[in-house]
Parts: structure tokens; C-alpha cells; sequence
């Protein structure tokens, strides 16, 4: 096996580049930094010990909304990781109409393969475009010569159509001049010809319905390359110089890259670095002494994920992956069943455990400021669009906050999320009017938030459908 390279930031480090997007759950941080840093000293290990080492899988227990799924996604990004989320509720027990779970790994693959094809594309850019600009060169030297009269050369003299008679222009000078002027953006409305992909047969689902579901995809992808269905043709097309050297510059890159190499380090990454999110883990939960109708069913997908989450080997179109180095985060409210409802086996793979903690007023507070991206920024920046300066005062994000903490206790909590439907019920008015609005600043304070919010906080029926 050849070395990941994997980032070698802190625990500490790690936790605080979560702080900067997530507000509070700091058990369920250090965890991931934890298992995460785990990854880098493992490489650092000799590597006849190296394959015994598994990551500690990690099963996050809270309530919707507040961060489970967030903190692993930005770990992945952190640790640039292949990442996937999937719910377990959306795999059936093999036999039954529905996804199999060896299908999350057959996506993290794609996404792995995605991230490195992305890396090697960076790597020929230089280079792609220097031979993209090469061809483009050829296709207006032609499109010029087309152009011009008629000419006779005689010996090292050209003789036009009216009979004047000069020496032949260098090439060289000519195709430097063209250059300059590609370089400049003045040929960019001209027109070249190039050979593209046919597309006059796009493929349907062979199921008469959109594409889905694993064996169909494949089918399709195989379906495409057959050349009755249009796999491997061409056909010529006019299209502008600005465009023809971007598609220029795809060509080319595609031709320096090393498909097979791209493919033997997707797999090894996977295998080494990629982080798969079961989220909703506690719908396949089954409470003990109920083995009747669902039951069974949810009962089998944890055993079909057992063997997965244990170390096993998936065959994918990229090649076989070993899932043994895979680190797998599970996260679920829990409300109607409890970790020790799953089977034991599987309880056994997921060794650390974390609750995260519901969110109360004072995390709205911090979550609507705090965040590098808050809630209350993202407003600011989309009416800034509209020549408006808006903004909020320290008391109206207290109100904010308070309301949607209130909203959470009378209907279901559904955690930071309300924090979403209160702020679009209170900037409404604003984001259809701002186009209209002459003023270049507003101020939204205290007294704004309750002359919008309270009317729906007083009725139980609006405060239920509308925050």
C-alpha cells in the first residue's frame, strides 16, 4: 500500500475549525477529531501493524438539527476525505424491492474517483491548455485560408487572383499574430468546427421511468458506449472560438490523465481515508420481543450492514474495495428506541458513543452570529444584492432566538432548522419588496421581530404551520 497523504492537523486544531461552523456539541467534536487524527498516526505506524489498526466507529445520539450531520460533513472536508450520507431507513433486507447497502460503497467509490480525477485535472491544466490553444490555432489558420482569394504560389513567390505578385508571409509571424490576438478575447466570436459527441440518442430508463437503482445505472453505462446507441460517434459542429477552447482544454485534459492510475488511488483512498454518514440508524432499530412484520425487515438490514461496517470486500466497476479502514459515523434521534435496540453485533462496531446536547435560546443566539457563515450574514448578503444594507440588532437576534426556542417546545423540536422558517416568516415582506425599496439601510430591531412574530406565536394553529 502506498502512503495516504493525510492532513496532519490537532485534535485541538480540529475542534477549533469545527467551532468556526458549528456552535456548541463539544463531546461529539473531540470525538471525530479524535478518529480523525487516529487516521494520521496510523500511516505513521510500521506497516506490518498498519492493517490491524480498524478506526473506532462512532454512533452519535440527538435530535434533529443540531449538527450531527454537519460536524461529519465538514470533517470530511477538513480531512479532504471521500464522504457519503446515507439513511439506513432507505435500505431493505437483501430480497426486498429496494437498495442494497453494498450500493453506499459503490457511491463513496464514484465520489472518490470524482475527487481525485478533479486532483490530476489541477495537476495537466498548464499543459492542457497550452496544447487546447495549439489546436484552436489550427482550426482559425483554417478558417482564415478559407477566407482569402484564391493564390498561386510560384516558387518563393505567391501570386493572387488580381495577379500582384509578393513574397510569401511566414508562417511562424502569422500564427504568432494569431495568438495574440486569441490571447486578447478579439477571436472569440468567431466561429470553428469541431467534432463532438453525438447526442442525437439520448438513453431513457430502461424501466420506463427516471434512472435509478444500481443494476440500471450500469445497465445504462453500458448500453451508451454500444455504437447503435450512439457510443463512440461524433459530428461536426459550429461553435464559438470563446467555447471551442474550453471544450478544447477538456479534450486534452482527459487525454494526459492516466485513467487507470486515477482509478488505483480512488480505491485506495476509499479504502483509507473515505468516512461514510448512516444517518437515521434508529429506524432500523427494532424494540426487543417485537419480532413481527417490520421488524424482521429491520432487523435484516442491520445484518446485512454488519458484515460492511465489520471489513468486507464490495466489488465495484472501479475494482474490489475493502471496507476493514472505512470510518463509519452513525447518528439518530433515538426517540422511540435505544442504542441497545440494535443488534449486538453491530452495537459491537460502533465502540465510541456521543450524545449531543437540544438547543436552547443561548445557542440560537450564537448560532444566528457566531458561525463564518450565520444565518443572519447570508441575509445581509443577499439583500446587499439589492442595494440595501441590512441589519439586526443585539435584542432582535435575542427575540429571534427566543421565538424560535418557543416554536421548538410547542411543536416538534427540530433544533437549529427552526431557526430557518423563523427568519423567512420575519424577512418576508423585505425579500419580495427589496427590489421597490428606495431606502438603502434597514434596521431590523426588537420591536420589528414581535410586531411580525407574536400575531403567528399567539395563534396555535398559525404558529403550527408556519414556524
Amino acid at each position: 500500500m502506498s502512503d495516504i497523504v493525510v492532513p496532519t492537523f490537532t485534535p485541538r486544531e480540529i475542534v477549533g475549525e469545527l467551532d468556526r461552523f458549528i456552535v456548541g456539541q463539544a463531546k461529539a467534536k473531540r470525538a471525530v477529531a479524535i478518529a480523525m487524527r487516529n487516521r494520521w498516526r496510523r500511516q505513521q505506524v510500521a506497516p506490518e501493524l498498519r492493517d490491524e489498526i480498524a478506526p473506532k466507529n462512532i454512533i452519535m445520539v440527538g435530535p434533529t438539527g443540531v449538527g450531527k450531520t454537519e460536524i461529519a460533513r465538514r470533517l470530511a472536508k477538513l480531512a479532504q476525505a471521500p464522504f457519503i450520507k446515507v439513511e439506513a431507513s432507505k435500505f431493505t433486507e437483501v430480497g426486498y424491492v429496494g437498495r442494497d447497502v453494498e450500493s453506499m460503497i459503490r457511491d463513496l467509490t464514484g465520489i472518490a474517483i470524482n475527487l481525485v480525477r478533479d486532483e490530476h485535472l489541477e495537476r495537466v491544466k498548464q499543459r492542457a491548455t497550452a496544447h487546447a490553444e495549439e489546436r484552436l490555432l489550427d482550426l482559425l489558420s483554417q478558417t482564415e485560408g478559407e477566407q482569402e482569394q484564391p493564390k498561386q504560389i510560384l516558387g518563393p513567390f505567391v501570386v493572387s487572383s488580381a495577379g500582384t505578385v509578393r513574397p510569401p508571409a511566414s508562417s511562424s509571424t502569422d500564427r504568432d499574430a494569431l495568438r495574440k490576438r486569441l490571447r486578447a478575447g478579439e477571436l472569440d466570436d468567431e466561429l470553428v468546427e469541431l467534432q463532438l459527441p453525438a447526442t442525437d440518442n439520448p438513453l431513457v430508463s430502461v424501466f420506463g421511468g427516471p434512472v435509478g437503482g444500481d443494476i440500471e445505472m450500469q445497465l445504462q453505462d453500458m448500453l451508451s458506449k454500444l455504437p447503435m446507441m450512439g457510443g463512440g460517434k461524433t459530428s461536426p459542429k459550429k461553435i464559438r472560438c470563446g467555447e471551442a477552447r474550453r471544450v478544447l482544454q477538456e479534450q486534452e485534459a482527459q487525454k494526459l490523465l492516466d485513467v487507470e492510475q486515477i482509478k488505483r488511488e480512488a480505491v485506495e483512498r476509499t479504502e483509507q481515508t473515505g468516512i461514510v454518514f448512516l444517518d437515521e440508524i434508529d429506524k432500523v432499530a427494532s424494540k426487543h420481543g417485537h419480532a413481527g412484520g417490520a421488524d424482521v425487515s429491520r432487523e435484516g438490514v442491520q445484518r446485512d450492514l454488519l458484515p460492511i461496517v465489520e471489513g468486507s470486500t464490495v466489488n465495484t466497476k472501479h475494482g474490489p474495495v475493502k471496507t476493514d479502514h472505512i470510518l463509519f459515523i452513525a447518528a439518530g434521534a433515538f426517540h422511540m428506541a435505544a442504542v441497545s435496540d440494535l443488534i449486538p453485533e453491530l452495537q459491537g462496531r460502533f465502540p465510541i458513543r456521543v450524545e449531543l446536547d437540544s438547543l436552547e435560546k443561548a445557542d440560537f443566539v450564537r448560532i444566528l452570529t457566531e458561525p463564518h457563515a450565520s444565518l443572519t450574514r447570508q441575509y445581509q448578503a443577499l439583500m446587499a444584492t439589492e442595494g440595501i444594507a441590512l441589519s439586526f440588532s443585539d435584542d432582535a437576534v435575542e427575540a429571534i432566538a427566543a421565538h424560535a426556542a418557543e416554536a421548538n417546545r410547542r411543536a416538534e423540536n427540530i433544533g437549529a432548522r427552526r431557526l430557518h422558517t423563523v427568519m423567512e416568516a420575519l424577512t418576508e415582506e423585505l425579500s419580495f419588496s427589496a427590489p421597490e425599496r428606495t431606502e438603502d439601510r434597514i434596521v431590523i430591531d426588537r420591536d420589528h421581530v414581535e410586531s411580525v412574530l407574536k400575531p403567528i406565536m399567539a395563534s396555535e394553529d398559525l404558529a403550527r404551520f408556519i414556524l
